[in-house]
């Protein structure tokens, strides 16, 4: 099996820090290991995936339990920006529980505000494990502001990852896929909550305007695009009334756990799934 590194340039450096390390082309692979150079298994790159209890970490895990090789990107710094902070054991955590399927692993952290970075990310992934086949674009930016409080670099910013990446990162996949018509998925995680949270909701939106977009432009090439709202899910981040709120509304009086949502990522990226197609799929439970 294989587990990789990655560390692209980092947001929480100056432009001019920033531009000196891009100059540099800085790639540092610390972690690799492999005894299998060749697999059958077809690749899945799951963006953001760097906490055990993420939905990110239960994609990777239901994907790789279903025969999948899986790639992942995480962003420590957001996530120690974010009140659950970062754990780094997390990572290797999630990278073992993936080896333990059979699945080859490959794990990079990745500044998705960095135009340059999809090329960085599909580069890696083809030299380590081949073409991609699914792409489950799960990372977000997510900064809460409403519309009078919001600034213009948060705006910015918040369009760049949630907007900007996924349409970058959706055309590196469309350029490099050559696999069997029919095979290829495209997949984004969304959310609708906008009203008092206006650059996250209204970037989340675009990404959705752009990845159902792809399901007609990407037709001839066998390719489906299809964006999950899986709803309120519980991944550390729901305080103790705002689970019972949830769970009120539900009509299964629970609130939504990470693996509700991998497991409908897992049938759409199946052969099964392969008819569901340009749709946005609301995974909530049912809502009152």
């Amino acid at each position: 099996m294989s587990a990789i590194r990655y560390r692209p340039d980092c947001t929480s450096l100056s432009n001019m820090q920033r531009e000196t390390e891009r100059k540099q082309n800085t790639l540092n692979i610390s972690r690799i290991k492999s005894d299998d150079i060749t697999s059958v298994r077809p690749v899945a790159l799951i963006t953001g995936v760097s906490r055990k209890i993420g939905i990110g970490a239960a994609i990777a895990g239901k994907l790789a339990e279903s025969g999948w090789d899986i790639a992942i990107t995480y962003w420590r710094p957001y996530d120690q920006s974010m009140e659950w902070g970062s754990n780094p054991d997390d990572l290797d955590s999630i990278a073992a529980t993936l080896e333990k399927t059979g699945a080859r692993v490959v794990s990079m952290e990745a500044d998705l505000s960095d135009i340059e970075t999809p090329n960085r990310i599909f580069n890696l992934i083809e030299n380590a494990m081949g073409t991609v086949t699914a792409l489950v674009l799960n990372h977000c930016h997510c900064m809460e502001s409403d519309i009078l409080s919001t600034t213009v670099d948060s705006f910015d910013m918040h369009f760049a990852v949630n907007a900007r990446a996924t349409w970058l990162m959706i055309k590196e996949f469309v350029s490099r896929f050559h696999n069997e018509p029919g095979t290829g998925r495209i997949i984004s995680v969304t959310s609708d909550h906008t009203a008092g949270n206006l650059p996250y909701g209204a970037s989340k939106g675009a990404m959705d305007r752009i990845v159902l977009a792809s399901a007609w432009e990407f037709r001839s090439k066998g390719i489906t695009a299809n964006v999950i709202n899986p709803g309120a899910t519980d991944t550390g981040w729901m305080s103790g009334n705002l689970k019972s709120g949830v769970k009120r509304k539900t009509l299964q009086n629970r609130v939504g756990l990470p693996r509700d949502c991998a497991n409908l990522v897992s049938f759409l990226c199946s052969e099964e799934g392969g008819w569901i197609n340009g749709q946005l799929l609301y995974s909530n439970g049912g809502l009152e």
